[in-house]
């Protein structure tokens, strides 16, 4: 993967994670203001450590909705109301997408499991709703996209 995101786009990121990012990136997904909203990471850092997250939610009214969701205990929610087989091939098909990225010849370490680095079930729903927003198809995240426009409907939605 090669970074070819402008300068304002990299200093934005910045501003979005609060620190620099550890590797290439490229933006995916923008908001209707062009905001960054996810990220695709290169699955090896700079500094040669793995990154398990391919794709990163950085949006700040996304992050929060799903922190929001996250604190009312939707994690343990998504992992109750989704298949657990339908999970494991998510992350089946994730680490597959984030692997073929690797250099063939890298010989350090490399990043391990699905979603977010998670082996089995549901660590993280900002990495799920990420990878949704960005086209991959994961249950947990449009369970995610679900529950949020649900609370949009509801009117307890995030105010921007």
């Amino acid at each position: 993967m090669t970074e070819s995101v402008s300068e304002a786009d990299h200093e934005r990121v910045e501003e979005l994670l609060g620190r620099p990012p550890g590797g290439s990136f490229e933006i995916v997904v923008r908001s209707d203001a062009g905001d960054p909203v996810v990220l695709r990471n290169a699955p090896i850092l700079r500094s040669g450590r793995p990154m398990p997250t391919l794709y990163w939610l950085c949006g700040e009214k996304e992050r929060k909705e799903v922190g929001r969701l996250e604190s009312e205990g939707g994690v343990r929610d998504a992992e109750a109301a989704i298949d657990p087989a339908e999970i494991a091939d998510a992350h089946r098909r994730y680490a597959a997408e984030r692997d073929a990225e690797i250099p063939a010849d890298h010989t350090g370490p490399r990043p391990s499991d699905g979603v977010g680095g998670t082996r089995r079930g549901v660590k993280c729903l900002h990495a799920h709703y990420g990878w949704y927003l960005a086209g991959g198809d994961d249950p947990v995240g449009r369970w995610v996209a679900a529950q949020l426009a649900a609370k949009d409907v509801q009117g307890q939605g995030v105010a921007e």
